[in-house]
C-alpha cells in the first residue's frame, strides 16, 4: 500500500504524518517553498511540531513508511491511494470555487491506473466529488470510474491551533462510490483513527454531513451574534444572559463573534448554491450567513460610538487591533473577518495599528495588503480592540499602552471589566 497525500497544507499536512507512522506516504504540494521548509522539519501552519515531523521524514519514496515530500508529479505516479486534500474557498461573490479541485483533479488523472482509489477530503457541496472530480480524472486518465478507478470522500475534521483535538483524535466519517470501495477507504482510516470512524452508505452523504457540521454552527452563531445586538441596544451584557441561560442542561453554549476561517465562514454557501441549482432558496443559512459577514462592520460602529461617548476625536485617532488571524492561538489568517472591522474604522478616518504575534506579516500584506507587526509597539492609543484571544494579550499591560481616556472594546469577551465595551 502506498498513500499520496496531494496537498500539504492545515489538513494534508497531520493527515500525511500520521499515515506516515504505519505506510509509505508521499506528500505532494506544488508549493515547493513548502516542499523545502518540510524538508527541514519546518511547518509554517505550526500544527506539527519539528520533533513529531522529523520523526516520520524519509528522503526517498522506497521506504517502508515514512513521509517523503515533494513537487515531483512523478514521485507520486507509483501510488495506489490517492488523498486530495485541498482548499475549497468561495470567490469575491461567495460563489464556490473548485479550481483547486480541478486542478489537483488533473494531477492525479495524469498518473491514475487501474486498482486505484482517490479518496476526497475537501469540503463540497452534495454531489461535487461524483459530478466534479470524477469527469476530471476519467477525462485525464482515460480510465472508467467504477470499473478502472474509484473514489472515497472522508471529510477533514481539522481544527486549526488546537493540540487536543488531533487528527486522530476525531472520528471520521467515511465512504466509498462502491461498497466494496467504501469498506477499504474506511479500514485504511481505520487502521490510524484512534477515535473510531463512521461509513457512511454513500459519497453524497458523508459530502452532506461535513457541509450542514459548519452550516449548523455558522447558524447558532448567528442567532446569538443577533443576540448580542439585541441586548447591547438593551443596556444588557450578553455575557452574563449566556452564562445565566447555560444552566439549562440543554441550551447550546455558543459565543457571538466575528465567523471566519477556511470552513464556518465558508462552507454554508457551498450548500446554499447547491440547493439554489436544485430550485430550492436556502433563507435560513443565507440569513445567517448574511448577519455573520456583518459583525465586522457592526463591531467597528461600536468602537467608534464608545469613542465618540468619551469625547476622543475619531479622525486620525490611533488604534490598536490585538490580533489579525480568525481564531486565537494559531497563525491562519485565511478569511479573517477582522479586517472587516478593520475597514469599517478606516471609512471613519481611525490609524489602525494591528498587533499580532501570531500571525505572519508577509501573508497579511499578500491577502490583504495591511500591515502587520510582531511586536508591541511603543506607543500610547486613543482606543484598543481586542479582535483575537491569544494567550499572549492576557498579561498585557493594557495601562502602559492605553491613553488616559482611551476606549477599550473586547470582541472575544476576553478581557472582563477592562473593557469599555464587547460583544
Amino acid at each position: 500500500m502506498k498513500i499520496a497525500v496531494v496537498g500539504l497544507g492545515y489538513v494534508g499536512l497531520p493527515l500525511a504524518r500520521l499515515f506516515a507512522t504505519k505506510y509509505n506516504v508521499t506528500g505532494f504540494d506544488i508549493n515547493l517553498q513548502r516542499i523545502e521548509q518540510l524538508k527541514s522539519g519546518y511547518d509554517k501552519t505550526l500544527e506539527i511540531e519539528k520533533e513529531l515531523l522529523e520523526a516520520v521524514l524519509v528522503y526517498n519514496n522506497a521506504e517502508e513508511k515514512g513521509l517523503f515530500c515533494t513537487s515531483e508529479i512523478n514521485d507520486i505516479a507509483d501510488c495506489n491511494y490517492y488523498i486530495v486534500t485541498v482548499p475549497t474557498p468561495v470567490d469575491k461573490n461567495n460563489k464556490p470555487d473548485l479550481t483547486p479541485l480541478y486542478k489537483s483533479s488533473e494531477t492525479v488523472g495524469k498518473v491514475l491506473k487501474k486498482g486505484d482509489i482517490v479518496i476526497y477530503e475537501s469540503t463540497v457541496y452534495p454531489g461535487a466529488t461524483e459530478e466534479e472530480c470524477v469527469p476530471v480524472l476519467e477525462k485525464v486518465s482515460g480510465l472508467k470510474f467504477n470499473v478502472d478507478f474509484f473514489a472515497g470522500y472522508s471529510p477533514e475534521r481539522i481544527n486549526p491551533g488546537d493540540k487536543e483535538h488531533t487528527v486522530d483524535k476525531i472520528l471520521k466519517v467515511t465512504a466509498g462510490s462502491t461498497r466494496e470501495t467504501g469498506q477499504k477507504v474506511n479500514r485504511l482510516y481505520q487502521s490510524v483513527i484512534t477515535a473510531g470512524t463512521h461509513l457512511a452508505p454513500n459519497i453524497k452523504v458523508a459530502e452532506a454531513a461535513k457541509v450542514i457540521e459548519n452550516s449548523q454552527r455558522d447558524i447558532n452563531i448567528a442567532f446569538v451574534n443577533e443576540l448580542s445586538k439585541i441586548f447591547n441596544i438593551l443596556e444588557i451584557d450578553t455575557q452574563d444572559v449566556l452564562a445565566a441561560a447555560a444552566t439549562k442542561w440543554n441550551f447550546l453554549p455558543f459565543k457571538p463573534g466575528l465567523v471566519g476561517g477556511h470552513c464556518i465562514g465558508v462552507d454554508p454557501y457551498y450548500l446554499a448554491q447547491k440547493a439554489q441549482q436544485s430550485g430550492y432558496n436556502p433563507e435560513i443559512i443565507l440569513a445567517g450567513r448574511k448577519l455573520n459577514d456583518s459583525m465586522g462592520e457592526y463591531v467597528g460602529s461600536q468602537v467608534v460610538k464608545l469613542m465618540i461617548k468619551k469625547e476622543i476625536t475619531v479622525k486620525n485617532a490611533d488604534l490598536l487591533m490585538l490580533g489579525i488571524t480568525f481564531k486565537e492561538n494559531c497563525p491562519d489568517v485565511r478569511n479573517t473577518k477582522i479586517v472587516d472591522v478593520i475597514a469599517a474604522l478606516a471609512d471613519y478616518g481611525v490609524n489602525v495599528t494591528i498587533f499580532d504575534p501570531w500571525a505572519k506579516p508577509e501573508e497579511v500584506a499578500h491577502e490583504y495588503g495591511l500591515i502587520t507587526v510582531n511586536e508591541m509597539p511603543s506607543k500610547q492609543f486613543d482606543a484598543i480592540v481586542l479582535a483575537v484571544a491569544h494567550q499572549e494579550f492576557a498579561v498585557l499591560d493594557f495601562e502602559a499602552i492605553k491613553k488616559e481616556n482611551a476606549v477599550i472594546y473586547d470582541v472575544k469577551g476576553f478581557l472582563g471589566d477592562k473593557a469599555d465595551g464587547k460583544l
